[in-house]
């Protein structure tokens, strides 16, 4: 999968290519007996995520910061099929208090959890920190999903016990994982603003994406249980999520605007790893448009990615010492 791929579409070896949307790649598949929880499902991939979830008969729960925009979220799916089934609990992945909020909210509702789409994010913010005292990317980007994943875990792996339905978890990396920090992740300067950049910053939290996502894989084989962690990189589409470098980037997409994707099209990987059954027992991957791909050096690293672990774990204690 080159970039002549990429521009012009074709197929690779799963069928399905950059040209792609979320709904070609879930047709005929009938996902009533799942779960799904989407962060960031009000808006950009995250709605289209939801939107075709939904559209496949799964019951999907929007998570979201903005509520005003996850309930509209809800009304436009239901306008188009008054029978989908979405729900909305508020999530600021920002906020650890937030994130085990939304948790018992969720736990509160006695739902299964077959699908776990860690899909929010921000992106190329100024320097500043979480109301946790973090980096405010990797916060968000990362702490905020790790925490998340590891608070619904026990909930995932009993619906598994019942259902006997595979469980999955999706990561939304970024091929920005490629432009990070020379070590990958700051380990010892995380929160610091002293050699900031925003874009540096911003692949450090998707680096971690594919990193967290192949360490919670590799820790879950070894329990025997029936899920799978996959990350995805969606493709360049121009949605809020750009927000904090808007002129930049459009400018950007004027120069290669051959290689960026529509939003249905960007929506495709997500759901193609959540819900596709030719991939069953896949773990441990990185996707590109629908098709398995190669990450960098640094996020194939085992030793980073059980240091990553670790420190996000020490990073999560503290914050609930607080």
């Amino acid at each position: 999968m080159g970039i002549f791929s990429l521009v012009t579409g074709r197929p690779g070896p799963s069928g399905f290519g950059s040209a792609t949307t979320a709904e070609q790649v879930t047709e005929g598949i009938d996902a009533s007996d799942v779960t799904a929880i989407v962060t960031g499902g009000g808006s950009g991939i995250g709605f289209e995520t939801a939107r075709v979830l939904a559209l496949r008969r799964a019951h999907v729960i929007i998570a979201a910061r903005n509520m005003d925009a996850a309930n509209e979220a809800k009304r436009l799916i239901l306008n188009d099929d008054g029978d989908a089934r979405v729900d909305v609990l508020k999530l600021d992945l920002c906020s650890m208090k937030s994130i085990r909020a939304f948790v018992n909210d969720f736990i509160a509702l006695d739902l299964p959890l077959n699908i776990l789409i860690n899909n929010a994010g921000i992106m190329f913010c100024p320097y500043q920190l979480s109301e946790d005292g973090f980096e405010v990317q990797f916060a968000t980007n990362h702490l905020g999903h790790f925490l998340l994943t590891n608070l619904l875990l026990d909930k995932m792996k009993a619906t598994t016990r019942v259902s006997g339905i595979e469980g999955r978890i999706v990561n939304l990396s970024s091929i920005a994982h490629l432009h990070t920090y020379k070590e990958g992740i700051r380990f010892d300067g995380i929160n610091d603003q002293l050699g900031y950049s925003d874009k540096k910053a911003y692949g450090q939290s998707k680096l971690a994406n594919i990193l967290h996502a192949s360490e919670l894989s590799r820790r879950l084989q070894q329990e025997g249980a029936n899920i799978t962690v996959n990350s995805v990189h969606p493709g360049l589409i121009m949605t809020n999520l750009m927000r904090h470098s808007f002129i930049s980037m459009r400018i950007m997409k004027m120069l290669t605007y051959l290689l960026w994707k529509n939003v249905p099209q960007g929506a495709a990987t997500t759901c193609y790893v959540a819900l596709h059954p030719s991939l069953k027992g896949v773990t441990g991957k990185y996707f590109l448009d629908c098709n398995e791909m190669e990450p960098s050096a640094l996020a194939r690293d085992e030793r980073l990615a059980k240091k990553l672990w670790d420190l996000s774990n020490e990073l999560v204690d503290s914050a609930s010492k607080d």
